[in-house]
């Protein structure tokens, strides 16, 4: 099973890049229906097809690129899921021979994937709305937490048990991973309501950017026929960049006093070597985010900014696991 387990990891980074490349190609409506594409399992070809996409989706005009976009993520997503189901069912029908198999984590990743479905295809039904597209996202985050967490379980990491000063890291740790995940969640936000460029400027934000927050506006989901876009006013999504960048302050803080800490008082290879993989990954993500703002978006690194997102959340999730393990 350890190898299956491999293989989903790739599919699931996989998966996450193709989901952030198809939102930020605005091709999360490439196709106006789920889980098919026009009422078709590929994006409609021949000339029926086309006529019947135009006749049902009138206001839906064909984009290509975008359906194809969308399809591909969606054949990506459900390969994962196929593989997770396979995982679940190896690991119930293994437990009475081999019990030390985990059997609770493959199925609670059973049952997240399939609200991922769900998650996927509210994300068309209702139009892109918002707290949809941001627990779309933080779904595939918990996903691939989930798979490192039992790549870890199989592995069977050998760790110096019972070293009081790795125990002190503990606490520490948790507050550094709460960290990383609200700040995901606010990057979700920013994203699903097109507020990235909302300032371009740096340090600050634009001038007179204080007077034009409004928080109350900003954390709300306003009443549209589509989302597409956005659907908050100009200060609404100032004041979701402005969120997220002071998150990305307070996140760098917090997991910096963590690795200083931890730096001081772990003595185990393996934990010293997790504590170098957050180091890494939090320079790569601070400089990915500042790239956003500088060069305005451009694709890849904003793919990558959301992908080395996802990799910081994993390996501070490894990181209290193996602290945890030497308690």
């Amino acid at each position: 099973m350890r190898n299956l387990v491999k293989f989903s990891l790739v599919l699931v980074v996989i998966v996450i890049v193709l989901g952030s490349y198809t939102r930020l190609t605005d091709a999360g409506l490439g196709c106006p229906d789920w889980p098919g594409c026009y009422g078709t399992l590929t994006v409609p070809k021949s000339e029926e097809q086309i006529s019947r996409a135009v006749e049902l989706w009138p206001d839906a005009p064909i984009e290509y690129n975008k359906a194809w976009n969308e399809m591909i993520h969606r054949y990506a997503a459900g390969l994962l899921g196929l593989t997770i189901l396979a995982i679940a069912i190896w690991s119930v029908a293994r437990v009475r021979k081999h019990p030390e198999q985990p059997v609770k984590l493959p199925l609670l990743l059973l049952v997240m994937v399939t609200f991922q479905a769900l998650l996927g295809m509210w994300t068309v039904t209702k139009n892109l709305q918002p707290l949809i597209v941001m627990g779309h996202l933080l779904g595939g985050f918990t996903t691939f937490s989930l798979l490192a967490l039992l790549h870890l379980r199989l592995k069977r990491i050998h760790l110096p048990m019972g070293d009081p000063q790795v125990r002190k890291l503990a606490g520490l740790a948790f507050i550094a991973l709460l960290a990383v995940i609200g700040q995901i969640a606010l990057g979700g936000w920013v994203a699903a309501n097109y507020a990235a460029m909302a300032c371009t400027q740096l340090p600050i934000c634009e001038v007179d950017w204080v007077n034009k927050l409004d928080v109350a506006g900003a954390f709300s989901v306003p009443d549209a026929e589509t989302y597409q876009y956005g659907a908050h006013d100009y200060d609404e999504r100032v004041t979701m960049h402005v969120a997220h960048r002071i998150g990305a302050i307070v996140v760098t803080v917090i997991v910096g006093l963590m690795l200083f800490s931890g730096y001081r008082k772990a003595r185990s290879a393996v934990i010293r070597t997790s504590l170098h993989w957050v180091s890494v990954l939090l320079v790569v993500q601070l400089l990915l985010g500042l790239a956003n703002v500088l060069f305005l978006l451009p694709l890849g690194v904003a793919v990558a900014h959301n992908l080395f997102g996802a990799l910081l959340l994993v390996s501070l999730v490894a990181l209290n696991y193996k602290i945890a393990r030497n308690a």
